[in-house]
């Protein structure tokens, strides 16, 4: 891709993400973001872009990278303490993720705009999360799946399969069937 064509694709993201988080011109939104469509994106392992590499610091403050799970299926999942829909879906994700620990499956968090970490570490302890969350201050991770399959709303969450592509997008809240069947299914795609 040409350094101009990736800058306009970077910048028309940034434009919609801004716009997201702004509210303005959309349906259902609250505190000031877009609610989510719950549409569910699946891509034929063939057609699969490469997941971005997410590297940057965890909320405990340690380096944290997807490519120490490299060979794994990684479960991304864009959050905010602020947001309902993400205090709804927190304790299924959290318990599929104790389900799939052993199966070669890793859940990371994206923490997005949200400048308190404090904030962030609380509601992952009052919803029992375990697993660990990037600090993605100014969007910079999200913005990363600009060339597969960018986010319109928050919850989103991302399936990447063992080969480090991008497989599944699902634009909202998710139940923890819905999860574990679309992980099973990436998985098997994937083998």
């Amino acid at each position: 891709m040409s350094s101009f064509r990736a800058r306009t694709v970077a910048a028309i993201g940034a434009i919609a993400l801004l716009a997201a988080c702004s509210g303005a011109g959309n349906r259902g939104t609250t505190n000031g973001f877009v609610s989510g469509d719950g549409s569910i994106t699946r891509v034929d392992a063939a057609d699969r872009e490469d997941a971005p590499v997410l590297e940057g610091e965890g909320l405990d403050g340690r380096p944290l990278s997807t490519a120490d799970f490299a060979g794994k299926t990684i479960v991304v999942n864009l959050w905010g303490p602020w947001c309902a829909p993400c205090r709804a879906e927190a304790p299924a994700l959290d318990e599929v993720a104790k389900q799939y620990a052993g199966k070669d499956v890793q859940f990371v968090g994206v923490l997005t705009r949200t400048k308190d970490p404090a904030s962030a570490i609380a509601f992952n302890r009052n919803f029992g999360v375990t697993y660990p969350s990037f600090a993605d201050q100014g969007g910079r991770l999200e913005l990363g799946f600009i060339d597969s399959l960018p986010t319109t709303a928050i919850p989103t969450t991302w399936i990447i399969d063992a080969k480090g592509r991008v497989a599944v997008r699902i634009v909202d809240k998710v139940t923890a069937s819905t999860l574990a069947n679309l992980i099973e299914d990436v998985q098997k795609s994937t083998a």
